[in-house]
């Protein structure tokens, strides 16, 4: 037996499932009915990234942040003809949770254009003194999955 309780932001995400806004199906044994997709209240696969591979197709989107997210779909939702200089301007590029520095933007932009892209980062560091001659690189944020 166990007993889970949703944060606040998980529990919005759920607060409409009951208003049949997807599809129903029975879950693996026909005991229960299951949703065919997750309808959500905010885009959860882009505030929290996704990574898998599906009938040879692989996923992996990067996590960002809530509020620019937000604030680029309520853009959005005002100017339908918004292009991606406009987005980008609300959505700098993924929020890792880890840290580090992204090189440049030309591969963020063009994963947001074209699907594929290749984001560079690398770790922040700092060189300190101690004592007897000896320095040190201290690493004080990493790139996301290391």
């Amino acid at each position: 037996y166990t007993e889970a309780r949703l944060s606040k932001i998980a529990s919005e995400m759920l607060r409409d499932i009951d208003k049949d806004t997807v599809d129903w199906v029975p879950n693996f044994d026909d005991t229960e009915n299951e949703p065919t997709v997750l309808p959500s209240r905010f885009p959860n696969l882009l505030v929290n990234g996704a990574t898998g591979i599906s009938s040879g197709y692989a996923t992996e989107i990067p996590p960002h942040n809530l509020s620019e997210v937000l604030d680029a779909l309520i853009y959005l939702q005002k100017h339908s003809d918004a292009t991606l200089d406009d987005l980008m301007q609300f959505i700098k590029g993924p929020d890792f949770p880890t840290g580090g520095i992204v090189q440049g933007l030309d591969g963020i932009k063009k994963a947001y254009e074209t699907g594929r892209g290749k984001i560079i980062i690398r770790s922040k560091t700092d060189v300190e003194e101690l004592r007897g001659n000896k320095t040190i690189i201290r690493v004080s944020e990493l790139p996301y999955e290391v």
